[in-house]
């Protein structure tokens, strides 16, 4: 499993040494934040309103379904369209979700089947972008700088999921739910206005031969057929598929009972430290990786930070005290970060250029959409066995299946 051609020494945060990128960066945080600030308002709602788990679980599932069904049609139509576009259509979707929201909530006429289609429609919006950003910041900083701006992105991913909360809770005290989620169409606006400023298409690194926007299953298995040659591709895609299947984020959704068990305290603070203490992690492991380049992004490298992420997941299932569970999310959150980086680094950077965005879409497909499959491993199985056997055990399986992978890999070599 041999490492991708990159500079052997790059600056400390290469990407942000791009200007556009530094804006880029900066503006999409913005927006990932203003789509958190929406979950934290409409989810509190949809709770004082209905009272009901399973749209609670609906939520989950019109969240990543769309991305098992559609990430590979959207990352078609980013190798066919300008991306610029795709994001802004993205960024439409998730105003005019919030923006229903308000409307809603201003008029109390929220009624169940509002709620499911506005989840359906925020849910799709997060798909139709997702390739697209991810080949305009190909174009912005090139091969070379690509591990440090995909790392980079993936921080501000965790940097919203902290700061979310904290604005959205806001937003609801000072404004109450109906103004604060009509004041949140606001915060997505400045992105949306760059990107109709920036000369980025996401296609700069494509041939010139005309482009087909490959649009069925069937298309999909022909493609997975064309980029098998390379064994490193189709181990990312294997890999995200099986992370995302047995675990993905479902131990999220289960963290109360989790904090139950460990002994929750009066004020809650140990629980808000386990919410956090994933997407701190990561935000760490960021910190040490643009810092310290230690880790070469090769399939090898990721295989190893998936099998540690599932190994120290599956400790947290056990772990006797809070101060353990912390520190043991802390370092998967970096071995997270790690393991996702390194796998989107090499899909686009190994894919062929003409169908980059379709590629990217296939591996959105596997660690991404099977995030959905997580919720039967853990929650049904949960419920059967317990969430903490069922999450030590769908973790021993990315552990051994991760070992099988770099064995076999070593073999090849």
């Amino acid at each position: 499993m041999s490492a991708v051609s990159v500079p052997a020494a790059t600056p400390r945060f290469a990407a942000l040494h791009t200007p556009d990128y530094r804006r880029y960066w900066a503006l999409g945080l913005l927006a990932m934040t203003a789509d958190n600030i929406e979950h934290v308002i409409s989810y509190w709602v949809m709770f004082q309103k209905f009272h009901s788990p399973t749209l609670g679980g609906f939520a989950v599932i019109s969240h990543w379904v769309p991305f098992l069904l559609f990430s590979f049609y959207a990352g078609a139509l980013a190798d066919r369209y300008d991306c610029r576009k795709l994001i802004q259509i993205s960024q439409a979707m998730f105003m005019l979700a919030s923006l229903a929201w308000g409307v809603l909530f201003l008029t109390g006429r929220l009624e169940v089947w509002h709620a499911v289609v506005i989840l359906i429609l925020h849910g799709s919006a997060g798909v139709i972008g997702a390739p697209a950003a991810q080949l305009i910041i190909h174009d912005m900083v090139g091969p070379g700088h690509l591990p440090s701006a995909i790392r980079l992105n993936a921080s501000s991913r965790y940097l919203a999921i902290l700061l979310g909360p904290a604005v959205g809770g806001g937003l609801l005290l000072a404004l109450g739910p109906a103004w604060g989620l009509l004041a949140n169409v606001i915060v997505y606006l400045p992105f949306t206005i760059f990107l109709a400023r920036a000369s980025y298409t996401g296609h700069a690194h494509a041939s010139g031969q005309p482009r087909r926007a490959r649009m069925t299953l069937a298309d999909a298995w022909r493609l997975l057929d064309q980029v098998r040659a390379d064994r490193r591709l189709v181990t990312m895609i294997a890999l995200g598929g099986i992370t995302s299947f047995f675990v993905g984020n479902a131990f999220q959704a289960q963290m109360p009972e989790y904090a139950h068990d460990l002994g929750s305290d009066e004020a809650g603070l140990w629980y808000s430290l386990l919410l956090a203490a994933n997407a701190a992690g990561a935000i760490t492991g960021t910190l040490l990786l643009e810092s310290v380049s230690v880790l070469r992004p090769s399939a090898r490298t990721a295989v190893i930070c998936a099998g540690a992420w599932g190994l120290t997941i599956g400790l947290f299932a056990v772990a006797p005290n809070y101060p353990v569970a912390v520190t043991l999310l802390v370092l998967a959150g970096v071995f997270n970060l790690a393991f996702t980086s390194i796998a989107q680094t090499l899909v686009q950077t190994l894919a062929p250029p003409r169908v980059r965005g379709s590629v990217v879409g296939l591996f959105n497909t596997a660690i991404l959409g099977l995030r959905a499959g997580s919720g039967l491993t853990i929650g049904v199985l949960g419920a059967l066995i317990n969430v903490h056997w069922s999450l030590a055990l769908s973790s021993t399986a990315v552990v051994l299946i991760a070992a099988a992978l770099l064995a076999t890999g070593q073999q090849r070599d």
